[in-house]
């Protein structure tokens, strides 16, 4: 199994990205971002997306060294078309006009439509804690298209995955919860099809809407779909997921999901950022972050549990690990991005 080191697998991944027809500052972007989801324990959405993105960028469905337009504009709240550029360049443009935002108003709450797929949400919100002491909160759908996700009681998807992600500030790191409002994030399935693996039960159904473990069944035709976050109450992460693709889709001035998708696989992004300053204050903010943590962590365990883990920590856990001993990957998915590096002329990274 491959062992690479943060440091090479991003700038192997940037290279990679420049070679297939990104400009510098696209690659210099996207592809230390992707590597950083591979740090964090997110290898759905890291390096494994270079084919998939140099593929969309050949067709047209990606578009290089593109502006981001403004659609409309207040004081607190802003409003853009990414003109399906870069998803992470574009949506840190509108996370960067943001913070000013809501540094100078207490709160900003921006949109993005036409925008190719904007990575790990978490990031966002990582930033905005990290950096600007900010509290985040950022949701995308998939511009309807990719569906990938049946109400409770269907067999056929009528939604994507639509992720949701939340940051607050905290002296010990930020607290970041990230997940996908479905049983798993469609591309965990993906490495697992390219790997030929099968999946944990509980993801999938078939098309007839029978279990499987088969990661292929999400791509047939018809498609299997990835069943709602919940189990028994799965309403509830469907529920969740349908707000969200009105929160992005409708909002942005975008699209929602829909039975024939017009525009390329890509995301309406939706991300509102708070400054405890402007509210009950930083120092009321802080003192109670610390305590619900801290409270939270002391909860007494039951036999065979070491700690109690708060949304982030498995992140900073995968982070320290993988600096310590290289990031890993399986057989399947390194040897696609291995035969991509032969095709574009790129040297491959030596192994940790």
């Amino acid at each position: 199994m491959p062992n690479i080191s943060f440091e090479s697998l991003s700038n192997f991944a940037t290279a990679l990205l420049q070679a297939g027809g990104a400009t510098e500052i696209e690659a210099s972007t996207v592809g230390p971002s992707l590597a950083t989801a591979n740090l964090r324990g997110y290898s759905s959405h890291g390096v494994m997306r270079i084919p998939f993105y140099l593929e969309m960028l050949q067709q047209g469905d990606i578009k290089s060294n593109v502006e981001l337009d403004v659609i409309s504009e207040t004081d607190s709240s802003l409003a853009t078309d990414a003109n399906w550029g870069f998803g992470r360049l574009q949506s840190g443009k509108l996370l960067d006009q943001l913070v000013t935002k809501a540094k100078n108003h207490g709160v900003s709450v921006g949109t993005i439509r036409n925008c190719s797929h904007a990575g790990r949400l978490g990031e966002y919100c990582e930033i905005a804690a990290n950096e600007h002491g900010l509290v985040s909160m950022a949701m995308v759908n998939t511009h309807g298209a990719a569906r990938r996700v049946a109400p409770p009681g269907g067999i056929r998807p009528r939604l994507g995955t639509n992720p949701l992600a939340m940051g607050v500030p905290t002296s010990d790191g930020p607290v970041i919860l990230d997940f996908s409002t479905s049983a798993t994030a469609e591309g965990k399935v993906r490495v697992k099809n390219i790997a030929g693996e099968s999946v944990p039960d509980g993801w999938l159904i078939d098309k007839d809407g029978n279990p499987t473990n088969d990661a292929a069944t999400l791509y047939g035709d018809p498609p299997g779909t990835i069943l709602p976050m919940g189990g028994p109450q799965a309403y509830k992460g469907f529920g969740l997921a349908l707000m969200i693709d009105i929160f992005t889709g409708a909002l942005s001035g975008g699209l929602c999901a829909r039975e024939t998708p017009i525009t390329p696989k890509g995301n309406c992004v939706f991300l509102m950022l708070i400054d405890p300053n402007h509210l009950g204050g930083g120092e009321a903010f802080a003192r109670e972050v610390t305590q619900i943590v801290d409270f939270v962590r002391s909860c007494p365990t039951k036999e065979g549990v070491d700690e109690i883990l708060l949304p982030g920590d498995p992140e900073k856990k995968n982070t320290a690990k993988m600096m310590a001993e290289g990031i890993a990957f399986d057989q399947g998915n390194w040897d696609k991005l291995l035969q991509l590096a032969n095709d574009l002329g790129v040297d491959p990274p030596q192994q940790f």
